[in-house]
């Protein structure tokens, strides 16, 4: 269970997506209600009720567009964070829009500290070559993990053997590092000329036909009309299967965060 009042949680988040919903359709933007928010968007209009979060996609285009200029763009109160916007210390191979007047640590051993977030998700090509694919995210898969070791506290389960592997990946790396050869093979197939296209988070699992998505489609979600894929049912289907049935409790997952303000800016918290 969680410690914090999730429905309140999802209104804050809910005013991010309206935010990035409205830069969107301000500069021809293109992005997706993506994985459970998605699902929450065709089984529940809206939020899946116990769901802490929001996902969107953006091929990489238009994601790259939002990083450049979302601090233009965004009212004040909203900001990116990504690699683009700080390469030395961001942690993830994706971004977040967060709320600045919030504050948010998702997990006490990790050090960066923001606010309440949604996650967005660049898309790019992929090959069709299977072998190709697995060798694509046998790589990816490492630097993923070195971006972890990198980030997190080396000595979280002792000075023993544990310590081993995210101290090596300390030398081979800095966080600059990482994310430039992450962002570079993400790139590596383009994907306006793809017919296969990758969320990466997802790993091979996250391959699907590019006309599963095809054009950004109104659904509707908390009231609004907001964008998401335009074969629903394929692509809920290749995630979750059986989708339309309700999770047993014990499956009903949950981030538990490990701090949560909705009234203190997360800049007023770091210097306190």
């Amino acid at each position: 269970m969680t410690n914090y009042d999730i429905r309140q949680l999802q209104q804050k988040i809910l005013g991010n997506l309206l935010a990035i919903h409205q830069v969107c359709e301000e500069h021809g933007l293109r992005y997706y209600l993506w994985a459970g928010t998605m699902l929450g968007a065709i089984r529940h209009k809206g939020f899946i009720p116990w769901d802490d979060d929001i996902d969107i996609a953006m091929p990489r285009k238009d994601y790259e567009l939002l990083m450049a200029h979302a601090k233009d763009w965004l009212p004040e109160q909203y900001e990116v964070v990504s690699y683009e916007t700080d390469p030395e210390n961001y942690p993830l191979p994706f971004a977040k829009l967060q709320d600045a007047h919030t504050t948010l640590i998702e997990r006490e051993h990790l050090r960066y500290v923001g606010g309440v977030y949604l996650d967005i998700f660049p898309l790019d090509g992929i090959t069709d070559n299977k072998l190709m694919q697995r060798l694509h995210f046998m790589k990816y898969q490492w630097y993923k993990k070195a971006q972890y070791f990198v980030h997190r506290d080396p000595y979280r389960h002792g000075h023993g053997v544990s310590s081993w592997l995210p101290l090596l990946c300390r030398k081979l790396y800095n966080m600059q590092q990482i994310q430039r050869k992450m962002k570079e093979l993400q790139k590596k197939y383009d994907y306006d000329s793809s017919d296969l296209i990758v969320d990466h988070d997802d790993g091979v699992k996250g391959i699907m036909l590019k006309s599963v998505i095809g054009e950004p489609t109104l659904v509707e979600f908390e009231g609004h009309q907001l964008y998401g894929v335009a074969d629903a049912h394929t692509y809920l289907s290749n995630k979750y299967g059986d989708y339309m049935v309700i999770p047993s409790e014990n499956r009903q997952r949950q981030h538990n965060f490990h701090y949560l303000d909705f009234d203190k800016s997360y800049k007023t918290f770091i210097h306190s």
